[in-house]
C-alpha cells in the first residue's frame, strides 16, 4: 500500500520492538563473551587465583577489560591477581587508570607475572613498567626486560617526542608513589622514567643499596670516610633510561624471583588451589575496533548524512534508523569505556535540533546551523575522552586526535550532503522509497493548459530569464518580467537574487535553473 508522503513510515511500536532486540542481543552477547573469557583449573577453592591478561597496546578498551575482570575476581574471592604482562605501552591516561584500579585492591594480593613465550614479546615497557609498579610482587620470566617508561607525544606524521616537563614530572611522581606504596626501590622507579637521573649500586656498611646520584652524594658528604658508602656499579647514567633484564630486576631486588611458567610463578608465589583465566572474548575486540579513529569517522559520516536525508524525507523511515544506529554506536561503544555521561547526549540532541531549526524555520545557514554543527561536534569530541580540559601533554594530544577525528567525519559529512543534494534529481538510488505517482490533469484539464487568473498563459514562461526572489531549497519564488511566480530549482539549490532560467512549466509551477 502507497503511504500518501511517498514512504512508509515507522511506527513506534516497531522501534520500540527493535530497541528491546538489541539490548537483549547486546546483553546475551557479552553474557556469553564474559562465559567464554574465563577458564578454571583446578579443583580446590582455598587460595584461589585468578589470571588477568595485559597484552598489546595499552588502550581505554583495556583498562575496561581489566577493571571488569578484576571486579570479577575480587567478588570471587581472589586472593591473588596475576597481572600477566606482556607490551610495549600505550597511553598514559589508560595505564593511569588501570594502576589505580590496581592499588584500590585491598582483599587481594596482587602480582606482576612479565612472561615470555612463543607468541609474546617479553617486554613491559613504557605504560606496562607503570602497572607493573602498582602491583605488589613482581615475577619476571628469563629473557624478559622492564622499563623505558618516559612518556612521548605522537605526532600526525607518526614521528614521537619527549613529553613536556609537566608530564614527566607527573609520571615520575607517580611512579616513585607506587614503587614506594608497594616496596619496590624507588630509585628504580626514577631511573626509568627520567633520562636526568643517574643511578648507583653502592655498598653501605657492607649492605647493598640502590641510590640516585643526589642520595649518594649527600650520604658521602655526611658520613665519616672510614664508614662512607663504596659506589659498586653505575646502573643508569644521565641521559639514559633505564631498562632491566629478568636476572638484573632479580639483582636490585624490584622482582622477587624468575617464573619461566606458571607452575613455576604458582610455587615461587605460594599459590595453590583453583585458578581462574580471563582472556579478552569477540566483544572486547569490537568494542576496541569500534572506538578506533577510522570507524569512528565513518560513523559520524555516515549518521550525519542520514539525519540530512531523514530531515528531508517525509515520516519516519529507514534514512533515520541508520542514523541512529550510526550514533548509538558511536556513543554506546564509548559509554562502555565509561567516557560518556548525559551531557554529550543532551548537547548532541540541541545539536540536531538547531540543525532540523536551520532547514525547517530558517531557510539559509547562519547562526542554528553553525551553532547545531558545533553542538554535535563538541559533544562528539567529549564523548571520546574521559576530561573536558586538559591538564597535561597527553590529554592535549588525546584532544587533538580526537578533534581531528570529528572535523574529518563532518567535513566529509557536509561535502557529502552537498554531493547528494546537487545530484539528487538525476539518482535513482532511492526510488523505491518515493511515490512516483503524479497528478496529470486538474478540473480545468490538464496542466499544461491551467492558467491562473489574472496572470495569462505560464507557458509563456518558457525561456525567460527571472531573478531568484527567495532562497530555491528546491521550492521558492522568482520574480520574471517585474511578476512573483512559485517556482522549483531543477539541479542545484538558488541563493535569493541569482538568476534563474525557466525550462518548464506545469501547471501553475515554474521549473528554473540556475544561470
Amino acid at each position: 500500500m502507497n503511504h500518501p508522503g511517498g514512504r512508509i513510515p515507522i511506527t513506534a511500536r516497531p522501534v520500540h520492538a527493535l530497541v528491546l532486540f538489541c539490548l537483549l542481543w547486546a546483553g546475551s552477547f557479552l553474557s556469553a563473551q564474559d562465559a567464554e573469557g574465563q577458564k578454571a583449573s583446578g579443583g580446590a577453592n582455598e587460595r584461589k587465583a585468578w589470571i588477568i591478561p595485559v597484552q598489546g597496546d595499552i588502550e581505554p578498551s583495556m583498562t575496561a577489560f581489566v577493571r571488569r575482570e578484576g571486579r570479577k575476581a575480587v567478588a570471587g574471592g581472589a586472593e591473588f591477581i596475576i597481572f600477566e604482562i606482556d607490551t610495549f605501552g600505550g597511553r598514559v591516561d589508560s595505564a593511569l587508570q588501570i594502576t589505580s584500579f590496581i592499588t584500590s585492591i585491598k582483599s587481594a594480593r596482587t602480582i606482576a607475572w612479565v612472561n615470555s613465550g612463543a607468541a609474546s614479546m617479553g617486554v613491559s615497557w613504557s605504560a606496562g613498567a607503570l602497572i607493573a609498579l602498582a602491583c605488589q610482587d613482581i615475577y619476571m620470566a628469563s629473557g624478559t626486560s622492564l622499563g623505558a617508561a618516559a612518556p612521548v607525544t605522537i605526532g600526525m606524521d607518526g614521528s614521537s617526542e619527549g613529553a613536556g616537563e609537566k608530564t614527566v614530572a607527573a609520571v615520575r611522581s607517580q611512579m616513585a608513589a607506587l614503587a614506594e606504596r608497594n616496596g619496590h626501590p624507588v630509585g628504580i622507579a626514577l631511573a626509568m622514567v627520567d633520562y636526568d637521573v643517574e643511578l648507583w649500586e653502592v655498598l653501605v656498611n657492607g649492605q647493598a643499596s640502590i641510590l640516585t646520584l643526589p642520595e649518594l652524594e649527600l650520604l658521602e658528604k655526611i658520613s665519616a670516610e672510614s664508614s662512607g658508602p663504596e659506589r659498586q656499579t653505575l646502573i643508569s647514567p644521565q641521559g639514559k633510561l633505564l631498562s632491566l633484564t629478568a636476572g638484573e630486576a632479580v639483582r636490585f631486588g624490584l622482582a622477587r624471583g624468575l617464573a619461566n611458567d606458571r607452575e613455576a610463578l604458582f610455587t615461587t608465589a605460594g599459590i595453590s588451589g583453583q585458578v581462574v583465566e580471563s582472556s579478552p572474548g569477540t566483544a572486547d575486540g569490537l568494542i576496541s575496533f569500534l572506538t578506533s579513529a577510522p570507524v569512528q569517522a565513518l560513523l559520524i559520516i555516515l549518521g550525519l548524512v542520514m539525519i540530512f536525508l531523514e530531515i528531508q524525507s517525509p515520516g519516519f523511515g529507514i534514512f533515520g534508523v541508520v542514523a541512529i544506529v550510526a550514533f548509538a554506536t558511536v556513543f554506546g561503544s564509548e559509554a562502555l569505556l565509561g567516557k560518556v555521561g548525559s551531557a554529550e547526549i543532551v548537547l548532541f540532541i540541541l545539536g540536531v535540533a538547531l540543525l532540523a531549526v536551520e532547514i525547517f524555520l530558517l531557510p539559509g545557514f547562519g547562526v542554528a546551523g553553525i551553532s547545531g554543527l558545533t553542538a554535535i561536534g563538541v559533544s562528539l569530541v567529549l564523548s571520546m575522552q574521559d576530561f573536558t580540559i586538559p591538564r597535561f601533554d597527553w590529554e592535549w594530544q588525546f584532544l587533538g586526535r580526537n578533534v581531528v577525528v570529528v572535523c574529518i567525519g563532518m567535513l566529509a559529512a557536509v561535502l557529502g550532503i552537498v554531493i547528494i543534494a546537487l545530484l539528487s534529481p538525476r539518482l535513482h538510488l532511492f526510488d523505491a522509497l518515493t511515490l512516483k505517482t503524479r497528478i496529470t490533469a486538474t478540473a480545468g484539464g490538464s496542466p499544461e493548459e491551467a492558467s491562473p487568473p489574472g496572470r495569462g498563459d505560464y507557458a509563456d514562461l518558457v525561456g525567460k530569464i527571472g531573478v531568484a526572489a527567495s532562497i530555491l531549497r528546491p521550492s521558492g519564488r522568482v520574480e520574471i518580467d517585474g511578476e512573483i511566480y512559485s517556482a522549483e530549482a531543477d539541479g542545484s539549490f538558488v541563493e535569493p537574487g541569482q538568476g534563474v532560467k525557466v525550462t518548464r512549466v506545469r501547471g501553475n509551477i515554474v521549473t528554473v535553473r540556475l544561470v
